[in-house]
């Protein structure tokens, strides 16, 4: 399929969901005495780099992140945000753009390693210069003097303290009397026994000196946590309630996104495995490090609502036969994926909540690369494939076509109608009624 079929089916049918029942955790909070403090500036649920004062003036600043699998070639990099603008007093102005497109960092701060590795860093451009600020030592150089909120919150962002943008018993900040900051900010994740989320308060000295002044245990995981594309292997688990629709979704979300990132590994692994060339392969592991952005965007905005997702469990299991792969992909790619794509752009077109419609608008491309993956794999594997396992796959896709028509048909809550922009089930069904006309035939 060219990539512009789907594209022009997307804009036919307009309307967009995703509705697959995954694990949730509770919705508690604790109190705290927040008097004085407010929440860091953000822009679009990520830490904004407006209100800085580096010690030496620059033009532009970026906070940037990459991600790379150990032991690979492969690197992705993306803008978390930027304040400014690029080579701004630059004597040559291409050529600075030039290296600011192109400039890369093999090491930064705050990181760390899951299914994928990613850390972060800054960059600045000043004149003709462009230069990475890739250790915290680099960043306190740049910054000098600590003398803004803004920038006691990133010094403790890059030591690795998540500091929410929307929820203040998880992320504020507040100035003293004595020059120095106080930062409320949180480590860890509760999924699992043993796991937790801590909360502490912080002290960022105007040296740049970040020092833990208390810590409270606020969340703690258990065994329930299961769980997308979503990868073999997969546990089922319980459901927990969460009284907040909003936050219910998108921990759903966050837990969908978590776990494709998984499927898009293994499924790389699988390609390479069956001789599939090198341009599927590459999309394959692109998809993989855009969905661990995806699943920080989605985790903010569970959090904003009170949800809280849990990691996904995903048991280790053997690289499969070429048909299997096609099977998976068949209803994974070409149904699930493929209709959870049109969320993105229906959230983007319809939800009232200003940071919900921005953050889909940005994820909605993505996925629509990711579904057209799942087709162009579908192409791929259907040439060497034989009659009965082709007639196989057709089993499948209407099956899940049928099953994902049952789901659609579910009631919704009227917040993720209005707030979140899902359609509602009659419009939902609809949707489904295009998609089928147009490719599942």
């Amino acid at each position: 399929m060219h990539p512009m079929s789907l594209r022009r089916i997307f804009s036919r049918a307009l309307r967009a969901s995703l509705v697959t029942p995954l694990v949730l955790a509770g919705c508690d909070k604790d109190d705290l005495d927040l008097t004085g403090y407010s929440s860091p500036t953000c822009d679009s649920g990520r830490l904004s780099l407006n209100g800085l004062s580096p010690a030496t003036p620059v033009d532009y600043v970026q906070l940037r992140t990459f991600q790379f699998v150990p032991g690979s070639d492969e690197h992705h990099e993306a803008v978390v945000s930027a304040s400014g603008t690029e080579c701004a007093t630059a004597t040559d102005v291409p050529a600075c753009m030039s290296t600011l497109d192109n400039l890369r960092s093999n090491q930064g701060f705050r990181s760390g390693c899951a299914e994928l590795c990613s850390a972060y860093y800054v960059a600045t451009t000043r004149g003709d210069e462009v230069a990475a600020h890739a250790s915290l030592e680099s960043l306190r150089a740049l910054l000098g003097t600590i003398d803004t909120s803004q920038e006691a919150v990133l010094l403790a962002y890059a030591e690795g303290y998540d500091v929410s943008c929307e929820e203040l018993e998880r992320g504020a900040v507040k100035a003293e009397a004595d020059g120095r900051f106080s930062i409320i900010a949180t480590q860890g994740f509760a999924c699992g026994e043993g796991t937790k989320v801590t909360r502490f308060v912080l002290e960022v000295s105007p040296d740049g000196s970040v020092r833990e002044v208390s810590s409270k245990v606020v969340e703690r995981g258990t065994n329930n946590c299961a769980i997308g594309r979503r990868p073999a292997g997969l546990r089922d688990a319980d459901a927990v309630g969460c009284s907040d629709a909003l936050g219910h979704h998108f921990a759903v979300v966050a837990h969908l996104e978590a776990a494709s990132i998984n499927a898009f590994l293994r499924l790389r692994e699988e390609l390479e495995l069956h001789g599939a060339d090198a341009a599927l392969k590459d999309a394959a592991l692109r998809s993989a490090m855009e969905e661990v952005l995806h699943t920080d965007v989605s985790t903010r905005l569970a959090r904003r609502f009170g949800g809280a997702p849990r990691k996904p469990e995903v048991d280790a299991l053997p690289l499969r036969p070429l048909f299997e792969v096609a099977l998976d992909n068949a209803v994974e790619g070409c149904v699930r994926e493929t209709f959870g794509a049109l969320v993105a752009h229906h959230q983007a077109l319809h939800a009232r909540d200003t940071e919900v419609r921005g953050a889909m608008a940005r994820i909605a491309d993505d996925e629509t690369r990711h579904a057209e993956l799942s087709w162009a794999i579908d192409a791929w594997a259907k040439a060497r494939l034989s009659a009965s396992e082709l007639e196989a796959l057709r089993a499948a896709q209407r099956e899940a076509v049928a099953k994902l028509r049952e789901e659609v048909a579910m009631p919704l809550d009227e917040a993720l109608v209005t707030e979140a922009g899902m359609p509602a089930p009659e419009v939902a069904s609809a949707m489904v009624d295009t998609l089928a006309a147009q490719l599942w035939a």
